[in-house]
């Protein structure tokens, strides 16, 4: 036996190491299904000017936060357990109403989402006791509201992490947007997507990213699974809400914002590892897939 062989890492030592972080990420994500340690409040964005909703912990001073952004033709209301959620684990989460129509401007509503991330930093949240750092700022969004948020992020370089459950193209194009945009991005794609398959929309944008990005692709998932509760739109728009997606869905972006928002590495397990319902797609080597496959057809 050489030295080098003696060095080297058993093959068994590398299966328990990787078996304890799928492990630890299987935890982690039942963890962050369940609310957090705060206190949730409810307020009202047009009192400060801009319709929408905004969720705040109780309390807390320099909090991280983020502004998301509403799926076509979606209310708010169909995402407040996803904003209650993110606000009990210490991030405040709003989201404006506006561009709710069958025409909608996506780049107004990125707008808005630069908006509404203006006014929550600089406005004295809840009773008083609540502030958010205009360091610990994020985008997120559902849909084209997903797309909006790229293109905030492409446009406003204090956006520190953006999140998107089922993106889709928006115009401007998201993906031409994404090339601009250097922070940290995951990309939630469903599996049964109708509306915005991930081939053309939350894959062409992951690959177009500039900064680092994550692609996860949830199995038996439709574009409407993030919605909550019933609403007329699914008359017109393919797919329904998923209670086991939204958890997932929940527990991915509180890990996500928290740990690129505030610098935590608690959750960072979660999020280098694949789940069973939210599983890892690896860019680079669908990459090298179609470079081989192109050279063998040359041939």
């Amino acid at each position: 036996m050489r030295i080098a062989d003696l060095c080297r890492p058993s093959r068994h030592r590398r299966l328990s190491s990787n078996l304890r972080g799928m492990a630890k990420a299987k935890q982690l994500l039942e963890d962050l299904t369940f609310p957090g340690p705060h206190h949730v409040l409810r307020g009202d964005l047009a009192l400060v000017g801009l319709p929408g909703v905004v969720y705040t912990p109780k309390e807390g001073r320099g909090l991280p936060a983020v502004a998301f952004g509403h799926g076509w033709l979606q209310p708010t209301g169909q995402y407040r357990e996803l904003l209650r959620h993110l606000a009990s684990w210490g991030i405040v989460a709003a989201a404006p109403s506006t561009q709710g129509g069958p025409l909608p401007s996506h780049r107004l509503l990125g707008d808005d989402l630069l908006s509404t991330l203006e006014m929550i930093t600089n406005v004295r949240l809840g009773p008083g006791a609540i502030s958010v750092d205009p360091e610990k700022v994020g985008v997120g969004g559902h849909s084209t509201g997903g797309g909006s948020a790229v293109l905030t992020a492409a446009k406003e370089p204090e956006v520190r992490a953006v999140g998107t459950f089922a993106p889709a193209q928006t115009i401007p194009s998201a993906s031409t947007a994404a090339q601009q945009v250097r922070c940290p991005g995951l990309h939630l794609a469903a599996e049964d997507d109708l509306v915005a398959p991930s081939l053309g929309n939350a894959e062409a944008i992951a690959r177009a990213w500039a900064g680092p990005v994550q692609l996860r692709t949830m199995p038996k998932t439709s574009h409407l699974a993030i919605t909550e509760g019933m609403h007329w739109s699914r008359l017109l728009v393919h797919g329904k809400p998923n209670r086991a997606a939204q958890r997932t869905v929940r527990a991915l972006l509180t890990a996500f914002f928290l740990t690129h928002l505030t610098g935590t590495d608690t959750y960072r397990p979660l999020l280098d590892e694949s789940v069973k319902a939210a599983k890892i797609v690896d860019l680079e080597e669908q990459d090298a897939g179609s470079d081989k496959a192109v050279t063998a057809k040359a041939r």
